[in-house]
């Protein structure tokens, strides 16, 4: 397995803090969501893709549209607002847009992926600058990867964010190694979910174009009877986490 210079850190975060962390602490874009830790993900309102597009990250702000938690199959209705919310963060001043869709069959919402493709484009285009366009963790639940990789690069996906199918990075690595020859420069691999910085070592290993990490905490946040209750926790990322990725990383990377 042949290790990749120019291997890039993504941290995702959930307030401006978090994006300012990942930047004083080298990361190379922040990918944006809400309620992480409770439902994996969703889309973040528009004033914090404002807010954190202006944090100064090298590769700026990768913004999650998902509409819910569970599952990644949508209806018409949710299907055209995560269009309308991937228009309005691009025009807030979003780098990149995270989605993913899923059929009944057990594959990607091709339809969906590829209106979601369009609507990139055309953005990017009035906006007179590149946006990027990831595929998420939706990936892992296909059950035909392989098909499913050829289907985003010929939609023009830049990127998938993928633990290769399994419950965790380091419990794919055989798979995301296969995913990054299969993809062979065409679309970049990018390893999360379950990652921590000890295990970047062997994502990079594996070939990968970038890893991913929450780097979470929690942190006690008292809300009352109306605010979550008086033992009410809140997700902050962790500086020594990210410090501790950008580090590993490096290291990673100089075996190469």
């Amino acid at each position: 397995m042949a290790v990749r210079g120019g291997v890039r850190l993504e941290i995702a975060v959930q307030d401006l803090a978090g994006a300012a962390i990942a930047r004083q602490a080298g990361a190379d874009r922040v990918e944006l969501c809400v309620a992480l830790g409770a439902t994996g993900g969703l889309t973040p309102s528009l004033g914090l893709v404002k807010q954190c597009a202006g944090a100064g990250l090298p590769l700026g702000v990768q913004v999650l549209v998902r509409p819910r938690g569970g599952d990644f199959i949508y209806n018409e209705e949710e299907r055209v607002l995560q269009l309308e919310d991937a228009r309005l963060a691009i025009r807030a001043g979003a780098a990149g847009i995270v989605t993913g869709g899923l059929d009944r069959q057990g594959g990607l919402d091709e339809g969906f992926m590829a209106r979601m493709a369009q609507l990139v484009r055309t953005e990017s285009s009035a906006e007179g600058r590149r946006v990027d366009l990831t595929c998420h963790r939706a990936f892992d639940v296909v059950g035909d990867r392989s098909a499913a990789l050829e289907t985003l690069i010929d939609l023009g996906y830049d990127r998938v964010l993928t633990s290769g199918g399994a419950s965790a990075v380091p419990r794919g690595l055989d798979q995301l190694d296969a995913l990054t020859r299969q993809a062979a420069g065409r679309i970049q691999i990018m390893a999360g979910g379950g990652l921590k910085p000890a295990g970047i070592k062997d994502a990079v290993a594996a070939g990968v174009d970038a890893v991913h990490m929450s780097a979470r905490r929690m942190v006690a946040s008292s809300g009352g009877p109306g605010g979550g209750g008086d033992e009410a926790q809140v997700e902050r990322t962790d500086p020594g986490q990210v410090r501790a990725a950008v580090a590993a990383l490096a290291a990673a990377l100089a075996l190469g």
